[in-house]
This record gives structure tokens, C-alpha cells and sequence, in this order.
């Protein structure tokens, strides 16, 4: 089968986009792979191990000739990134980025890309608390979202192959606009990384009577709502800082609910917490069926 890509870049060769390599290498997507990134070890390993053909520190130069770049770097260096590769750019190459907030990145690539560049947000609903090339996963894709963010601008052929990318990597893709994307995702996926970090920092201020930390006591349950907390704080960062109007808005909706939980537990309303409580399982067991 004949690749969809002549040469794809890759930029930022961790989680994400060692996943991308590796995974459209088991699939012959691209004729030839060219990684990017500040880690020279990083990228040396990638090259061994036959998951990219070239590597380069530098954007402009692992930009030149590909028809294919894919900025998997952290929300706040994308556009740094997407600058540094723009004078470099192959006529009508097509770019995309995986970052999990879309409005402001959609906004800022077409103020730095030249006309004849093609940009696409995509943003796969996929991932770990780990972080780094070593946990990357050539079937971190399959089966999983992975929502596209077409503007009425967006080209119509760039969309097409992009989308088609997507699912020839195993993953259902859905049209949002960018705008919408960052209020969903900052309910679904930011608000419950703030709480499991708020919770684990909560719970580090708490020790026992003899000065022991109380996190060690912890079982399944605790392990299960704070998994999320083991994730790469930089990236959580910028994504807090890039969807900052989203965030506090779902937050102080959060605090809300919880408000109301604490007044209830503080008056012994039974009725009203099985209620809540119930309420909860219910949307959960939705989610799960997705």
C-alpha cells in the first residue's frame, strides 16, 4: 500500500509522539519518518530502535521536505515550535498538533504559518500518567477519540487526509469546534487532573500522631482517583494556563457541587446525599458504555 505521507515530522518524540512514530511505522503511513526534539539521546534511541529515519535538534531542519508535521510538544511551546519551522515549509505541507487544548493553538497558527501551509487541530482523547519516549505504545491509538477542529478556513483536502490518518491509526474521529472542545475538555479531562493534584496535596499536609504520612494507609481507592496526579507537570501547566477561562469556570461549578455535599453532610441530609451519590453512579456507568 502506498503511504499516505511521502515524510512526516514528528516533533517532540515523547508519549504522544513516539506513539505517532511508532505506530504509523507498523503501519507504513509514511515513507519516510524524521523525529524532532531537545534530547539527542531520546532521538538516537528512536533511530536504533527504526521508529524514525532521521533526527533533528532543529525545527527548520527536520521540517525541510515533509508533507506531514505533527507538533506533539507541550500547548505552550506549540506555536514557538510552529514559528521556528515556518520559513522552512514545503508548498501545501499539512501540520497538526496533539495538544489537549484547541482554541487558542487554532488562533495562533494562523497568525504564524504562510499562506500555502495547511494546519488541522487534532487532539487524540488517548494517553497515561506516564510520560517520555520509554512509555510510548504503537497501539496508544486504537480504538480510542480523536477529535478534529476544522475552521471555515480549514482546506478541505488537508481535513480529508488527516482525518484519514487518524483512522488508519485505529481511532473514531469527531469534528468540534475548537471552542466547544476546550469547555468539554476542561470538565472531562482538566477539572479531574486538578482535583487528583488538589487531593494528593491535601493529603501530603495530613500525617498521623507519631508524623507518619498518611498516604501509605491508602488502597485501591485512593490509588484509582489519583493516578491522574502522576501526570508531567509542565504539561499540566500550560494546559491550565492555555484553558484558563474554561478551567475556572468548570472549577467554580465544581466547588459548587461540593459545597452543596459539605452543607449536606454538616446538616445529615441522608436523603439528599443517596440522591447525589446515586446521581454520580448513573453518569458514570453512561461514560462507561461511551
Amino acid at each position: 500500500m502506498k503511504p499516505l505521507f511521502e515524510q512526516m515530522t514528528i516533533v517532540g518524540v515523547g508519549l504522544l509522539g513516539g506513539s505517532l512514530a511508532r505506530a504509523c511505522r507498523r503501519r507504513g503511513l509514511a515513507g519516510k519518518i524524521v523525529g524532532c526534539g531537545r534530547n539527542r539521546a531520546t532521538l538516537e534511541e528512536a533511530k536504533r530502535l527504526n521508529f524514525i529515519d532521521e533526527a533533528f535538534t532543529d525545527p527548520a531542519a527536520a521540517a525541510r521536505g515533509s508533507d506531514l508535521i505533527a507538533i506533539c510538544t507541550p500547548v505552550g511551546s506549540i506555536a514557538g515550535c510552529a514559528r521556528a519551522m515556518a520559513p522552512a515549509l514545503r508548498e501545501a505541507c499539512i501540520l497538526i498538533d496533539v495538544g489537549s487544548v484547541k482554541a487558542p493553538v487554532v488562533e495562533a497558527m494562523g497568525k504564524i504559518l504562510p499562506a500555502s501551509a495547511r494546519f488541522v487541530g487534532t487532539h487524540p482523547i488517548t494517553g497515561s500518567e506516564k510520560s517520555g519516549f520509554a512509555a510510548s505504545d504503537p497501539d496508544l491509538f486504537e480504538n480510542a477519540k480523536c477529535i478534529v477542529t476544522p475552521t471555515p478556513s480549514t482546506d478541505p483536502d488537508a481535513l480529508a487526509r488527516v482525518t484519514g490518518l487518524w483512522r488508519e491509526l485505529g481511532s473514531t474521529v469527531l469534528p468540534v469546534d475548537a471552542n466547544e472542545h476546550d469547555l468539554i475538555y476542561g470538565a472531562v479531562s482538566h477539572l479531574p487532573h486538578i482535583v487528583a493534584f488538589a487531593l494528593m496535596n491535601t493529603i501530603a499536609e495530613l500525617k498521623t500522631r507519631q508524623g507518619q504520612a498518611i498516604a501509605v494507609y491508602g488502597g485501591n481507592g485512593l490509588k484509582d482517583m489519583s493516578r491522574l496526579a502522576a501526570s508531567e507537570p509542565v504539561m499540566w501547566k500550560d494546559i491550565c494556563l492555555f484553558n484558563r477561562d474554561a478551567v475556572l469556570d468548570i472549577i467554580e461549578r465544581f466547588e459548587d457541587t461540593l459545597d452543596e455535599i459539605k452543607s449536606a453532610i454538616g446538616r445529615e441530609e441522608e436523603d439528599y446525599l443517596v440522591k447525589t451519590f446515586a446521581n454520580a453512579r448513573e453518569v458514570f456507568e453512561l461514560a462507561a458504555r461511551e
